[in-house]
């Protein structure tokens, strides 16, 4: 199935034509409407990328808020290319239109390639889109993870006009400050390693902690979103929890792919929600991978539960090891990073 996907991607990266036609998306839910001033035509400056003089000014004592919206419109300016400046402009009109079922009989459908090629080469939207799984695999792995650098910025850029269209206040750094300077340090690092210049390895370390902690945040917030979202489409107790340890994100390989899953489809599902879009299903995250759309586990739960892991060992028991057993008892403990007060006092997870 994953093969065919691909196959059919690239063939419709050649085949299908690069404008996107406007289509009417479904209204999102009511709880969670809201709009943006519209941009003028041919806006490609600026402050229409960032859209920040569309918002209230941030508080002269709210630090993040100004550290966040700072970050995002300078390194907006080091967006040299008015072309690219305009394409990956928020837009807040017409969107694509939704994702239809994704069979590998269903990918022969003309219709079924124009809706994957239209989500896929879109701009960030208001609402954002949503972008199963299966989806950002199939289009990052055959573009040896291009895509899902385009990914990444989308969803930053979504989820920060999102805040500041909803509250006012923003606490991510949006994709032009929680990707670019990650871009830039490496580029300008890597120079300078190359060129034996003293610190460039700093300047290449800073990028890459910036952009970990930047995880760290994304997840916190798909976190809440999650609990905005989610009585919207599952009555299941144990799914309405947090689905995501935000702290995992600073785990090695593969734990931190196994979080970095789960915060791609609780966010592609949390948009679908907010659009009013049908979910049409994930194969990858609810069936190959079962962990990536289970409710929220431990790292002991996960490592003791064949039936998370894959579909073939959906059967297995339960590994009954004492090492693999949650404490019977103890407070919940606040993890690394896990600054609530900055954001208004969040809740200490429990115990991993």
């Amino acid at each position: 199935w994953a093969t065919r996907a691909t196959q059919m991607l690239l063939v419709s990266f050649i085949s299908l034509p690069t404008h996107l036609p406007r289509v009417r998306v479904v209204a999102p839910a009511a709880a969670l409407r809201a709009t943006v001033p519209a941009a003028s035509e041919g806006e490609a400056t600026i402050a229409a990328a960032t859209r920040i003089g569309s918002y209230p000014p941030p508080k002269d004592s709210d630090y993040i808020d100004r550290l966040c919206r700072g970050a995002n419109g300078l390194f907006a300016r080091t967006n040299f290319i008015p072309a690219v400046a305009e394409y990956v402009r928020l837009r807040e009109e017409d969107g694509p239109q939704p994702l239809l079922p994704c069979a590998s009989d269903a990918l022969q459908s003309a219709e079924v390639r124009r809706a994957l090629w239209e989500r896929l080469t879109s701009p960030p939207c208001t609402p954002g889109l949503s972008r199963p799984v299966w989806l950002v695999i199939a289009a990052s792995v055959p573009t040896a993870l291009g895509w899902y650098g385009y990914y990444k910025f989308s969803i930053e850029e979504e989820l920060f006009h999102d805040e500041l269209r909803r509250s006012g206040r923003a606490t991510g750094c949006g994709g032009y400050g929680t990707l670019f300077p990650f871009v830039w340090s490496f580029l300008i690092g890597g120079v300078g390693l190359l060129a034996g210049l003293p610190g460039a390895d700093l300047l290449v370390d800073a990028g890459a902690l910036w952009i970990l902690l930047g995880q760290v945040n994304l997840y916190r917030r798909v976190n809440e979103l999650h609990g905005e979202s989610g009585p919207l489409w599952t009555k299941d107790e144990a799914l309405l929890e947090p689905p995501v340890y935000a702290w995992w994100a600073l785990l090695p390989p593969p734990l931190d792919v196994v979080v970095g899953l789960r915060q791609v489809h609780f966010l592609a599902r949390h948009w679908a929600a907010v659009r009013g879009e049908p979910w049409q299903g994930d194969p990858v995250a609810e069936e190959f991978f079962p962990f990536i759309s289970a409710p929220r586990f431990t790292l002991r739960q996960f490592a003791r539960t064949p039936a998370l892991w894959f579909q073939f060992t959906a059967d297995w028991e339960e590994l009954d090891w004492p090492l693999l057993q949650d404490p019977s008892e103890g407070a919940p403990w606040r993890s690394p990073f896990e600054w609530g007060f900055l954001w208004g006092g969040a809740p200490a997870d429990p115990a991993p």
